[in-house]
């Protein structure tokens, strides 16, 4: 039986070198591709290649017992091939795994190639049958002829939200006089540039950026953005000091020159191992590109900056998970039809490829005529999944990994243990111990895992 994959971002790629790990054969569709000798592409995406990262080429903390460290401990226990390629191409970036976006790419379609079992097929798909077991894991650019499928095959309307992509400079334009190396609080080498900002820079700045013009304000006047990854624009317009706490937080970066700690700073995050481009952490926006070069030419540093790449906004499409999906991960309505990626619900580049490892789990097991075994909730895997299949679908928004989400520590060790930290080291014990032992059953079930 052959498992259909409908996506080549993150998770379908995922989904897709799982299975077929698993002695499954495998069709990987995806719609982008060259026609005619021109690109087919997405308003958001500027190439064909697969695991192309839209927005920031940071796969979060590494640092240990963070929820994002534990849910990437699991997935490397669980023998993701994304993230051991991620691990293989990764750049400096203090105490995160961030990539070479385009090393990145370049591995995962060699691991593809390389797969005698994955059949890569560029073309569209627009209709979904129950008969052929099916991942659709089409991101949050899913086109819109599948999206009307999707709503008929769910009888559910989708939910949207609408996210920015940060702008990218050439490191050969940063005036590296005015700024400095720095990771917060000296948590990992000192990969980030930082742009400090004395009180009177940041006024200026903030009341330039207020002024600056949306591009096609019009057409997006009902904008419904995603909270956790807000326009710098619409941050600004929430107070004078939101971004002072926010993507421009200066706390733990003191400016090794005058040992004092800035107003405001800016920080940027390497995009390749080349070191010749960096993007701004955490300033997405919707501005006009006349408008955004002029802004952001204001922070120190940034005076001639040449722009590699704009800030831009693009739609994030996903599915009401709480109504329509089981825990793994398949429609309720009928379990041949998986969801995985940022189309199941999760939010972030790690969670993604999460989903596309179980999904490709249980699939195989699928193929296999077992009832999957989902992994279990005292995972972060697990609390993810959960987070997404049980969440209150009147208010269900997508989620990363956090703390939050999964199981509390018993009262008992909640009352003898007062420290944060060291609670969130026993949770992420717990939860490492708990997917060991789901890991081992699943590998008693796959021979290619046994091996």
């Amino acid at each position: 039986m052959t498992i259909r994959v409908i996506g080549g971002g993150l998770a379908g790629p995922e989904a897709a070198l799982t299975a077929a790990r698993l002695g499954c054969q495998v069709d990987l569709y995806e719609m982008r591709a060259i026609v005619n000798g021109q690109p087919r592409l997405t308003p958001a995406h500027q190439t064909t290649e697969f695991g192309e990262l839209v927005c920031s080429n940071s796969l979060k903390s590494e640092s240990p017992n963070t929820a994002p460290w534990l849910l990437k401990q699991e997935m490397r226990r669980g023998a993701c091939a994304l993230l051991r390629l991620a691990d293989e191409c990764a750049v400096p970036a203090g105490h995160a795994l961030a990539v070479d976006r385009v090393e990145f790419s370049r591995r995962i379609a060699e691991a593809i190639a390389a797969e005698p079992r994955i059949r890569v097929i560029r073309e569209e798909v627009t209709r979904l049958d129950d008969d052929v077991l099916t991942i659709v894991a089409t991101g949050p650019l899913t086109s819109g002829a599948l999206s009307r499928e999707i709503q008929r095959i769910t009888g559910s309307e989708h939910l949207a939200f609408y996210d920015s992509i940060s702008p990218i400079v050439d490191a050969e334009s940063i005036d590296m006089e005015r700024v400095y190396f720095a990771a917060r609080w000296d948590k990992g080498t000192a990969d980030y540039i930082n742009c400090p900002m004395n009180r009177e820079e940041y006024e200026r700045f903030l009341d330039a950026l207020l002024l600056a013009e949306a591009a096609e304000s019009k057409e997006w006047e009902q904008l419904d953005y995603f909270e956790g990854c807000l326009p710098i624009e619409v941050l600004a317009r929430r107070g004078r000091d939101t971004l002072r706490f926010g993507p421009m937080k200066p706390v733990g970066l003191r400016d090794p020159r005058t040992g004092q700690r800035p107003w405001a700073v800016v920080q940027l995050r390497k995009e390749n191992l080349r070191a010749d481009s960096y993007n701004l952490v955490g300033f997405q926006n919707h501005l006009k590109w006349g408008d955004q070069a002029r802004v952001l030419r204001m922070i120190p540093g940034l005076e001639n900056a040449k722009f590699l790449r704009y800030g831009q906004i693009h739609r994030n499409t996903y599915i009401c998970a709480p109504a329509l999906l089981n825990e793994h991960l398949a429609l309720k309505s009928g379990e041949r039809i998986l969801f995985a990626g940022q189309l199941s619900g999760v939010e972030g580049y790690t969670e993604s490829i999460a989903t596309g490892l179980l999904a490709g789990i249980y699939a195989a097991a699928l193929t296999q005529g077992r009832a999957p075994v989902p992994v279990p909730r005292g995972t972060a895997l697990g609390s993810l999944v959960h987070y997404i299949t049980h969440a209150d679908a009147k208010s269900f928004q997508p989620a990363n990994i956090t703390f939050d989400l999964l199981e509390p520590l018993e009262e008992e060790v909640r009352r003898k243990v007062r420290d944060k930290k060291e609670r969130h080291r026993l949770q992420c014990e717990r939860a490492l111990a708990v997917f060991d032992a789901w890991w081992s059953a699943v590998a008693q079930s796959h021979a290619e895992l046994r091996a």
